[in-house]
């Protein structure tokens, strides 16, 4: 069967490496003495460039524009927040573009509503400027930064607007664009997100809340004069979603690629209705007590103790409609024994598979698979365990759980050290290099309530003995010398 000549691959009839010519490079063939292996990557790039220029549009790897469309107060900066968090968390390297933060940089200080009177055009000016410069940086990022989601935050409330992001993001640089409008005509939500979000602006730092209050209302107003909605028939050329009253009703428009959407699902399961997330291991194992990881060990007696006191904890806090959910491991399972409220079992939460090392000791697995061990602590979150699983596969595993943790109302989720830290990564942002090293210990509550633009943790401690299993990133990879406490060597996972 005939190979197509396809640029970018180094491939012939026959295994050969023959004779092409591709974008001004020449690729040589084996008779001339160079063998596929011989071809560097480097070489390849210099001569395949990409992407190339007027054909960026239609790969499918093609850096996005998100842009935010919306009247102020109506949860924009909420949602680029935690998009870009998801995305990130994903492995997806998303960065946000808040354009209120430009105008900051360049007004004085903001001395009332007037500023964002269409009338006014000086300030319109500078406003239109603020907006070019932050366009500029975003493609800079996009460019130089290996950057793949670019989030631009800012009201871009009209059609001109919107085209002058249209020419730049998909005319001139080729990216894929999106656009997020948020639409809310609840009153409720809206005095909300200005009470809790915008009265602590830096633009209100010398105002008292209620004349904040009213200078941000008459704000609303100036953008309401001139609001023009996406419109699936004058704008039929975009891609968009549109939100209402966060989350009731979604409708998309031409949405296109595995990243929108993903961005989509992502956006219609989440809500801002205020909540608890409860996180906690299971009680201590005999296996803890060992030094073992993985396997499905029962309990210690400590562990047990410790299940009686989180179902009184549980009991005395009197949390509304509360759920558990527990992996189908047995320690998990028993340790939610007691509580008195309806119970779901995930086998996404179950531990991350330590593969030929499960029920092991640090000091068997050093033993073992020195090299395996040593590579673990220079890269542990792309360590994958031989016939295992890494903590970058436990990520995209645990991702439908924090989908549904997004639709759900209070929640206790019982599991284990490293399925939280996964998930505490994600309510915290943590980077994926300080992931496998978060401290999560056992017999202790993590309590994550969602505030406006994060998440509010609190550490509650049960009093109960349990060994302490946490080992910090060693200072020499592949050495147990630099264990925090030598004396308990379990895998952290």
């Amino acid at each position: 069967m005939d190979i197509p000549d396809t640029p970018g691959c180094v491939c012939g009839r026959g295994g050969r490496a023959e004779q092409k010519q591709a974008n001004g490079g020449l690729w040589l063939s084996e008779s001339e003495g160079a063998t596929p292996s011989s071809l560097s990557t480097s070489f390849l790039t210099k001569n395949k460039p990409f992407p190339i220029r007027g054909e960026r549009a239609n790969y499918v790897n093609t850096p996005h524009v998100i842009v935010m469309v919306g009247l102020p107060a109506r949860g924009k900066t909420y949602m680029a927040k935690k998009l870009t968090r998801y995305l990130n968390w994903i492995g997806i390297k998303t960065k946000v573009f808040n354009l209120g933060e430009y105008r900051r940089r360049v007004t004085q200080m903001y001395k009332n509503h007037n500023f964002f009177r269409s009338d006014n055009e000086e300030a319109m000016a500078l406003r239109q400027r603020c907006a070019l410069d932050a366009l500029e940086d975003v493609c800079e990022w996009l460019e130089t930064e290996n950057g793949e989601v670019a989030v631009f935050d800012a009201t871009n409330t009209t059609m001109l607007r919107r085209r002058l992001i249209y020419d730049k993001v998909v005319l001139e640089m080729e990216y894929k664009l999106f656009y997020v409008e948020s639409i809310c005509d609840d009153p409720s939500i809206i005095e909300s997100n200005i009470r809790e979000v915008k009265v602590s602006s830096p633009d209100y730092s010398d105002m008292t809340a209620e004349d904040a209050l009213t200078d941000f209302l008459q704000r609303i107003q100036h953008y309401v004069d001139q609001y023009q909605p996406l419109d699936e028939v004058a704008e039929d050329h975009l891609s968009f979603m549109k939100i209402y009253n966060t989350g009731q009703k979604v409708v998309v428009h031409k949405h296109e690629g595995h990243i929108q959407a993903r961005i989509v699902y992502y956006l219609m399961n989440t809500h801002i209705t205020p909540r608890t997330i409860y996180l906690t291991r299971h009680g201590e194992s005999i296996h803890n007590i060992e030094g073992r990881i993985g396997g499905d060990a029962e309990l210690s007696e400590n562990g047990r103790k410790f299940g009686n006191a989180l179902a009184k904890y549980i009991k005395e806090q009197n949390i509304s409609k509360l759920r558990v959910w527990t992996s189908w491991l047995k320690r998990t399972i028993q340790t939610a024994e007691g509580i008195d409220a309806p119970q779901e079992r995930w086998k996404a939460l179950n531990e991350i598979d330590a593969g030929v090392c499960e029920e092991m000791t640090y000091a068997e697995i050093k033993e073992k698979f020195p090299e395996d061990f040593a590579s673990r602590d220079q890269n542990k979150f792309s360590f994958r365990y031989p016939r295992g699983e890494s903590y970058e596969d436990l990520v995209a595993r645990l991702e439908p759980v924090i989908m549904e943790l997004e639709r759900q109302g209070n929640v206790l989720l019982i599991a284990h050290q490293a399925v939280l830290r996964c998930l505490m990564a994600y309510f915290l942002d943590e980077p994926s290099n300080e992931l496998p090293y978060m401290e999560v210990p056992l017999h202790t509550i993590v309590k994550l309530t969602p505030v406006a633009y994060g998440c509010r943790v609190e550490y509650v401690p049960i009093d109960v003995p349990a060994v302490n299993t946490h080992r910090p990133k060693p200072k020499i990879p592949g050495t147990l010398e630099d264990e925090l406490c030598p004396e308990v060597s379990e895998m952290d996972s």
